[in-house]
């Protein structure tokens, strides 16, 4: 393994989680049920997808890694168990087995910097936008020798500042669509692939432009609120606050309220906050 790349921050993500799908029907199988390409993934590429309800929502966002002749799930802590029993529900004859790997397998996050050119575990760009970095698989062990560390925290200021949601913190697991989580703009979702779980509705509000909500960055002047506080616009509720860091914050807002607030000169409150939007969603 080559020497630690001084210039990169590395975090370790202790809120993730490792998911190995194996069995000579796993690329197949996987493919038929979230919302990207699973087929065609090849060594040292990631895909970030989500398992959706027939209804469209997203159960659980993750990064497919690809591990052998299996596949890996880098996918967060709190939804992994969940995630493993509703898969294991569309299992019927295929030959797969889904199990959670995380007693072995970590997840950290690089920026700032090229992440290393080999290790034992597994290393991809994060597929979302190039600003974030990369992320790595492996064992702890491994994961301390490949740069600079840093802290969780850093890591979500970072990934604020580049204005990516996180799942259960930005939007909630269940009561979400794939384009309001911006997975339409993060590469999350393939419209060119076969039939998925909750296929018709994202392919619906695709081509008729229906998504009246979305994630947004915010400025936010004041002490920042918790995630799952209203935003109101007057006195209009118009969002939900989500994950902050460094007077920027993510915010789930309904787009056309918040720009009849912007175009009459109104603030968006939270608590005792101000907010305004720094750009829209990201492109």
């Amino acid at each position: 393994m080559p020497g630690a790349q001084s210039e990169a921050k590395v975090a370790l993500l202790g809120a993730r989680a490792v998911l190995r799908i194996s069995g000579a029907d796993a690329r197949t199988w996987l493919q038929g049920l979230v919302t990207n390409d699973v087929e065609h993934i090849a060594a040292g590429e990631a895909r970030f997808a989500a398992f959706l309800t027939p209804q469209g929502k997203i159960i659980a966002d993750f990064f497919i890694v690809p591990d052998g002749d299996g596949l890996l799930l880098d996918c967060a802590a709190d939804a992994a168990a969940g995630l493993a029993k509703r898969l294991t529900m569309y299992k019927l004859r295929a030959q797969v087995a889904v199990s959670d790997v995380s007693g072995s397998l970590a997840v950290a996050a690089g920026w700032g910097g090229p992440g290393p050119l080999a290790t034992q575990g597994r290393i991809f760009d994060d597929p979302r936008d190039a600003r974030l970095g990369w992320r790595v698989i492996a064992p702890p062990s491994e994961i301390e020798k490949l740069g600079e560390p840093a802290s969780e925290s850093e890591w979500q200021a970072h990934r604020i500042a580049c204005g990516t949601p996180e799942g259960g913190v930005d939007f909630v697991w269940g009561d979400t669509f794939p384009h309001e989580a911006n997975m339409d703009r993060l590469n999350g979702i393939d419209f060119k692939k076969g039939c998925y779980v909750g296929q018709e509705v994202v392919s619906r509000v695709q081509h008729r432009g229906l998504a009246r909500k979305r994630v947004s960055q915010v400025r936010i002047t004041g002490a920042a609120p918790p995630p799952g506080t209203e935003v109101f616009a007057g006195d209009i509720a118009i969002g939900v606050m989500g994950s902050s860091a460094g007077g920027a914050g993510l915010a789930l807002l309904r787009l056309d309220k918040a720009e009849d607030a912007r175009a009459g000169g109104r603030a968006l409150t939270a608590q005792d906050a101000t907010l305004s939007v720094i750009t829209p969603p990201v492109t």
